[in-house]
C-alpha cells in the first residue's frame, strides 16, 4: 500500500509516498481502507522540531520513529478483529490514528473512531476528529459554555476556529469570530452573530468583554486576555505563538487573580462518545465541516507548504481516491 513517509526533519519537502507493507488487524482492532485525511499543524511541527523539541515529545533524536504522518482520517472498514463488536465490514467511518493516518490503510482500535454521517463525504469527515472535537471539548468541558452567553473565537476561520463559531452557537452562544479580513464571509456564514477583523479592530482594547474566548493563535498577553474577560470569565487557549507566552498563561496565570477570571489550556482527547456527539450535530445541519481545499496523494507537500503559510481556512485534506 502506499503511504506518506517522513524519514527525516525538514520541510515539506522531505515527506514523500512509499510502497509500505499493508497492516493487519489483531483481535482488538479494525482495518479500515482510507479514503480522505486531513492535515494538522501538530504534525508540521513535529516534523520541524528542533532537537529540545524532540526530547520532550519523544518523537526520535536523529530521525522520526515513527516514518508515516498523519492523524485524523476518513474511509470504510475492511476487516475487523474477532473482538470488535462496535463495527462490520463496509462500515464507513471516521476518527483519528495517534500517528500514520496518511496511508491507503490503517488498523485502529474502536475507541478513536465513529460511524461517518450520511450527509457528509470522506472529505468532510476527515477534517473532523481533532479539530472539532478540540473546538468541543474546549467549550463544553473548559469553558462549561451556556445559552447565552458572550462568547469570543480567535482565530475563527481556521480548523478548530470554523468547528468552535458552529458548536458555540448549537449551545445557544452569542457568537463574535475574530478573523482576518479576506475571512469575514465565511465567518459570518457559519452563523456568527458578530465578526470582528483583527486588522482594523483589535478585541481586547475595544471595551469589549466575554464571558468564554477560546483562543486558537496565542499571540496575545496575559493582560490581553484578561482586559477581554467578563468577571468570571475563562479564556482557552489552544495554541501558543511563543514559549514566553506559554509561561506567562500557564504559569503566571495560575497565581492573577482577577475578578475571578481564569487563564488555562486545552488538550483534546479523541473518544467514541464524542465523535457520535458531533456526528448527531452534523446530522442536524447543526455543525458542517469546511474544507478549503482537497489535494491529491502526490500533492501532500505542497498542501504541507499552504498549512504552514497560516493563511489557510478550515481544514485542508489529500485524497487516497
Amino acid at each position: 500500500m502506499k503511504a506518506v513517509v517522513c524519514t527525516r526533519y525538514g520541510p515539506p519537502e522531505v515527506l514523500h509516498i512509499q510502497d509500505v507493507e499493508k497492516p493487519s488487524p489483531n483481535d482488538v482492532q479494525v482495518l479500515v481502507r482510507v479514503h480522505a485525511a486531513s492535515l494538522n499543524p501538530a504534525e508540521a511541527h513535529m516534523r520541524k522540531s528542533k532537537l529540545i523539541g524532540r526530547i520532550i515529545l519523544g518523537t526520535g533524536l536523529v530521525r522520526p520513529k515513527n516514518p508515516i504522518i498523519g492523524a485524523d482520517f476518513a474511509g470504510q472498514v475492511e476487516a475487523v478483529g474477532r473482538n470488535v463488536t462496535g463495527l462490520k465490514p463496509g462500515d464507513q467511518v471516521f476518527g483519528r490514528k495517534s500517528q500514520g493516518g496518511f496511508a491507503e490503510y490503517v488498523c485502529v482500535t474502536e475507541k478513536p473512531i465513529g460511524l461517518k454521517p450520511a450527509n457528509i463525504s470522506f472529505e468532510q469527515a476527515s477534517a473532523v476528529p481533532v479539530a472539532a472535537i478540540t473546538a468541543l471539548q474546549s467549550l463544553r468541558d473548559r469553558g462549561q459554555v451556556q445559552p447565552g452567553q458572550k462568547v469570543l473565537i480567535h482565530g475563527a476561520a481556521g480548523g478548530v476556529g470554523t468547528f468552535a463559531v458552529q458548536i458555540a452557537k448549537a449551545f445557544g452562544a452569542d457568537v463574535t469570530g475574530v478573523c482576518s479580513s479576506k475571512n469575514l464571509k465565511l465567518v459570518r456564514s457559519l452563523g456568527a452573530d458578530r465578526v470582528i477583523d483583527y486588522t482594523r479592530d483589535d478585541f481586547t482594547r475595544n471595551g469589549q468583554q466575554y464571558d468564554v474566548i477560546i483562543d486558537n493563535v496565542g499571540n496575545r498577553s496575559l493582560a490581553d486576555c484578561l482586559r477581554a474577560l467578563n468577571p468570571n470569565g475563562i479564556c482557552v487557549g489552544i495554541g501558543y505563538t511563543s514559549m514566553s507566552l506559554v509561561l506567562q498563561h500557564f504559569v503566571l496565570g495560575r497565581f492573577v487573580k482577577t475578578e475571578n477570571k481564569k487563564i488555562g489550556g486545552m488538550l483534546a482527547r479523541i473518544t467514541k462518545e464524542d465523535l457520535t456527539v458531533l456526528k448527531e450535530m452534523m446530522e442536524k445541519g447543526q455543525v458542517v465541516p469546511f474544507v478549503e481545499k482537497c489535494y491529491p496523494l502526490n500533492q501532500v507537500s505542497e498542501a504541507y507548504r499552504y498549512l504552514e503559510t497560516k493563511h489557510a481556512s478550515g481544514k485542508l485534506v489529500v485524497t487516497f481516491e
